[in-house]
């Protein structure tokens, strides 16, 4: 009977972990803190990053919500929104797996537990990825993965810093290996991401970060930041103790703890997150030396199949042409060497200061919005400009770059 009551107990303690995401969603008022009991009022809570203003706990809090305190207004370009997954295992416990995915994403309105983008955080372009642990925990199934893996590889392609939040309790148990393959996946961009292409990942763990999350990505940032009292770990502390047959400290899978034992490289308040990274990528961006990386081939030049055919029926009109420059000129560009030059730059250093500092420093939001639009929109010129190149050589020399 005792150990019945106990394990009701310990259901109850899980199920607060959503208390704060079912009040909020149903357009409640007030919620409980989960750490001392305290009374808070949403609204303000809110206001102040849902920490709770009794004890300094931190609640948790959505990815939009994580987003709107980082990156600055008008800059968030989200990436692969309408990615959503399903059910190959035809997965089935109290309820199947179809069914848990359409009331997760009725609930929180998201199509699974990660949102990804790029944005600006004090205008330093990021690639940035989400997690959202109101969806399903967190758990990473095959949509995670793949975006996951596709932002790290865009990020990879632009030369943009990546920046991850982890929220997770593990890898999605409906997907079964197709879940667990993500693990490897996402490791293997990431370590092009870092290795090859020498470029910066920052990891940013909150509570909680479990199982095959903490196995890969989340413990793979060249910097790993933490928020105080974050759950991190891999198997449950229950399941330690019972299979060591000793007692844990009371501190052990603590971000505090991880501090301690060099797993983690700074434990940050959620109020100065923005300002701690900003600093980061500021030392990153002005360092006076940075090795150049070099793309494996197979990232080089990608590009969507629609762009591809637009470049080929661009080509093919002036191919018979005795001057084949006539195609740049058609993408209005005449200093070919200079122009690649440029790019290598903007695409490959991310020490290049995109935008005019007295831009910045005017705190013009509309004026910084459309400066971001038009390096977009450059750098997709730029793009178009290689695979012509490589069109033309195909045909000249049947070689590609």
């Amino acid at each position: 009977m005792l150990i019945s009551i106990l394990s009701w107990i310990e259901d109850q303690k899980k199920l607060k972990i959503l208390n704060y995401n079912k009040n909020s969603e149903s357009g409640g008022l007030w919620t409980r803190c989960d750490n001392c009991g305290t009374i808070l009022y949403i609204k303000h809570l809110k206001e102040n990053q849902c920490v709770c203003f009794a004890c300094g706990y931190h609640l948790q809090m959505s990815s939009r919500e994580r987003i709107k305190n980082l990156i600055d207004i008008g800059t968030w370009r989200p990436l692969d929104e309408t990615l959503s997954p399903c059910d190959p295992l035809d997965f089935c416990d109290q309820k199947t797996y179809s069914e848990r995915l359409k009331d997760a994403q009725e609930r929180t309105n998201l199509q699974d537990a990660i949102l990804t983008g790029t944005g600006l955080v004090d205008g330093i372009p990021i690639a940035l990825g989400v997690m959202d642990f109101s969806f399903m925990g967190g758990s990473m199934g095959s949509v995670v993965g793949e975006k996951i893996t596709r932002l790290i590889e865009y990020a990879t392609r632009e030369g943009y810093i990546l920046i991850l939040i982890c929220a997770s309790g593990g890898a999605r148990m409906q997907e079964g290996i197709l879940s667990l393959m993500q693990m490897a996946k996402i490791s293997s961009a990431l370590q092009i991401h870092q290795s090859a292409a020498n470029l910066l990942y920052l990891s940013v763990l909150t509570s909680p970060t479990t199982g095959g999350v903490t196995a890969s990505f989340a413990m793979l940032g060249d910097l790993i930041f933490a928020e105080p009292n974050a759950l991190v770990g891999f198997a449950g502390r229950r399941v330690i103790e019972q299979t060591l047959q000793e007692k844990l400290p009371e501190n052990f899978q603590t971000a505090e703890y991880l501090l301690d034992h060099g797993l983690c490289d700074l434990i940050i308040p959620r109020s100065f997150l923005k300002q701690a990274l900003s600093e980061t990528l500021t030392l990153y961006k002005d360092t006076t030396f940075k090795k150049r990386g070099v793309l494996p081939a197979n990232l080089q030049n990608q590009f969507d199949l629609l762009t591809e055919e637009k470049i080929r029926r661009k080509y093919n009109q002036h191919k018979n042409s005795q001057n084949k420059k006539a195609l740049f000129k058609k993408i209005q560009f005449e200093k070919l060497p200079d122009q690649l030059s440029l790019l290598n730059k903007f695409l490959y250093d991310p020490s290049t200061k995109i935008f005019d500092e007295s831009v910045l420093k005017s705190k013009d939001l509309e004026t910084i919005s459309n400066v971001y639009e038009e390096y977009e929109q450059f750098s997709s010129i730029f793009r178009e400009i290689l695979i012509s190149l490589h069109l033309l050589l195909r045909e000249d020399t049947g070689h590609s770059l």
